[in-house]
């Protein structure tokens, strides 16, 4: 393979023990240690020693299940977990260089709480923080909090109007949530604090603004009560299968991750996010799109197939999931990267199928195959997530403009 014409980014996705629903039975896992603060900060070291731009943290409002829409009742795989802004918040301080990003369901969180924690994290990791959007479709989710119904749609019937409806619906309401995030981000100037003693100015307070947002979902008057953040707006990303959710990440992020099995699907949902992204104003606003996958890494292709073979037979059933699955040796899947990355695809965010194992061999195998190949970074270059992902910090909104 000839060398990338661009250094591509890389990104790895950590969920408990790994992906796979039988990663917690492997020898090299700690299921024991899901909870500990120290097996996160041990992952997410590990990431860093990659050079990885950034990690995300996965998160639900509900019990982990193979079921998109509702518990599954099963006892054979890993259940509960910890709240991955407050993992991201332990971690952040104990690296130096790599995002910290985690997953916030807007669809039952406030957006004002959700701004000052991500700000908060900002301030935290001193420039390295972001979010990943989701949505909830569970009724069981919903019922926690006793606010509203959600329709009882399973599998198919989100391809009928009612559920389209639905969907779009929800997806709606995250742009909202998103839009209101990034507004009280903003809603403290730069300059706002003075830190005048002698004077006794803390504040200006002229620097601080109402947001005065007014829509469907939400009205929220603002400012916020965290200045903004040292990015100036933290990384904003979601995951994204098809149209509705294609058009969040138009309107609203600063990355999608998306699922395409080959070249050609790859080439046909960039398009269609640029055509998104153009109709919704933001035709020139930089947009990373990163494709995931889920990976099963050793350096001989036989082992690999046998472990997830083995994984498989755990489990009970073939491992299947909304991403495709590599299953390889890490100058595989570099092969396959730099193929996809041909096709307008300027990152990958990598779900190792054991944390144990994969991710070191993301980091050890990967990361130096990709190197020898002039396509990855041999040193951070930036102090901050945006600089890494070669994003500028952007002006405020609400700040005057400059005299000329």
């Amino acid at each position: 393979m000839s060398s990338s014409p661009s250094p591509l980014h890389l990104a790895v996705a950590l969920d408990g023990a790994g992906w796979h629903p039988a990663a917690w039975r492997e020898p090299v896992s700690r299921p024991r240690e899901l909870l500990d603060p120290a097996y996160w900060t041990d992952l997410v070291t590990e990431a860093e020693h990659g050079l990885l731009d950034f990690v995300t943290i996965e998160d639900a409002l509900g019990l982990q299940s193979s079921s998109l829409t509702e518990p599954d009742g099963r006892t054979d795989q890993v259940r509960g977990r910890l709240d991955a802004v407050l993992i991201a918040a332990r971690v952040a301080p104990l690296t130096r260089h790599i995002g910290v990003v985690p997953t916030v369901v807007a669809t039952h969180t406030e957006p004002f709480h959700i701004s000052k924690a991500i700000a908060t994290l900002d301030y935290v990791s001193t420039g390295r923080a972001g979010l990943r959007v989701q949505i909830s479709a569970r009724r069981n989710e919903a019922a926690h909090f006793g606010r509203r119904t959600v329709p009882p749609l399973h599998g198919e019937e989100y391809a009928t109007p009612a559920g389209h409806e639905a969907l779009s619906d929800a997806f709606d309401e995250a742009a909202d949530h998103v839009e209101v995030v990034r507004r009280l981000w903003d809603s403290w100037e730069d300059d706002a604090e003075i830190r005048d003693a002698a004077t006794g100015r803390f504040i200006d307070r002229d620097k601080l603004h109402y947001i005065d947002f007014e829509g469907r979902h939400f009205a929220v008057k603002g400012p916020s009560i965290t200045p903004r953040p040292p990015q100036g707006q933290p990384i904003v990303s979601a995951l994204a299968h098809a149209t509705i959710p294609y058009r969040l990440v138009a309107r609203a992020t600063d990355i999608g991750y998306v699922t395409p099995y080959d070249a050609a699907q790859a080439r046909a949902v960039v398009e269609e996010i640029r055509a998104e992204q153009s109709a919704a104003g933001r035709a020139g606003e930089p947009l990373h799109v990163f494709g995931d996958l889920l990976v099963f890494l050793d350096d001989d292709p036989a082992e690999a197939v046998a472990r997830r073979e083995r994984l498989d037979a755990l489990a009970g059933q073939p491992y299947t999931g909304d991403a495709p699955v590599f299953t390889g040796t890490p100058a595989g899947l570099a092969d396959l990267l730099q193929e996809l990355q041909s096709s307008g695809l300027s990152g990958f965010r990598l779900r190792p199928a054991v944390a144990g194992h994969d991710l070191p061999a993301i980091t050890r195998g990967l990361v130096p195959e990709l190197q020898r190949r002039g396509a990855f970074r041999r040193a951070y270059e930036a102090g901050t997530l945006r600089g890494l992902l070669g994003l500028s910090r952007p002006a405020n909104r609400y700040a005057a403009a400059p005299a000329v």
